[in-house]
């Protein structure tokens, strides 16, 4: 370290360093908090858009849910400009709920199947699997439904996919198909009405 006789000294080399370096540290100063402001006014605009999201979401489902005139279209607008969120997943499925009611199933596969390749929610999944499985099943296009059940993989799902493929089987007039995927589903745990199923199939 070096050692200074005087204070003048001390203050030519203090100006002096300055001098050599003193652009590179404005200019890093500069840069550090630029990155800083910058970072923070990204996180202030994700939470924008996820708070302009969710009001979006709120209004559109309201209007699904008193089936207005304008709810199909605000609903297809609002998938389209959200993309990439779980909010639009989540309005293609009440969409699709509403199709399926209004008897429009192929408009429903649609959106059950944009829901089904966009979703990362493993709980919504399964959910809108079971449902398309259940629309080819009302256009009588069974082997793509129980196809589509084979999809769903999930532990917790297991009684239930055995039941809705019971359920399409005895549909398309398979009944022993159909005792087999009932009597599977009441060992994994179904649904009570399982053993009035199988009581039907033996009368």
């Amino acid at each position: 370290m070096e050692v200074y006789e005087t204070e003048e000294q001390q203050v030519d080399a203090i100006k002096s360093w300055i001098k050599e370096n003193g652009k590179a540290v404005v200019l890093g100063a500069v840069i550090g908090l630029g990155g800083l402001w910058g970072w923070k006014f990204y996180q202030s605009e994700q939470i924008l858009a996820k708070e302009v999201a969710s009001e979006s979401y709120n209004q559109v489902v309201i209007k699904l849910q008193k089936n207005s005139s304008d709810a199909l279209v605000d609903a297809k607008a609002f998938i389209d400009d959200n993309e990439e969120s779980q909010y639009s997943v989540l309005v293609a499925l009440q969409l699709a709920k509403i199709q399926i009611e209004a008897n429009q199933l192929d408009d429903a596969l649609t959106q059950l199947n944009w829901v089904i390749s966009n979703t990362k929610d493993e709980a919504i999944l399964p959910l809108a699997v079971t449902r398309k499985a259940r629309t080819l099943s009302e256009q009588q296009k069974f082997t793509e439904a129980l196809s589509a059940l084979g999809s769903v993989k999930a532990e917790g799902w297991k009684a239930r996919i055995a039941e809705l493929r019971g359920d399409i089987q005895l549909q398309s007039g398979d009944v022993e198909a159909a005792r087999f995927s009932y009597t599977e589903a009441q060992q994994l745990g179904g649904s009570p009405l399982l053993q009035m199923k199988l009581d039907d199939l033996a009368k």
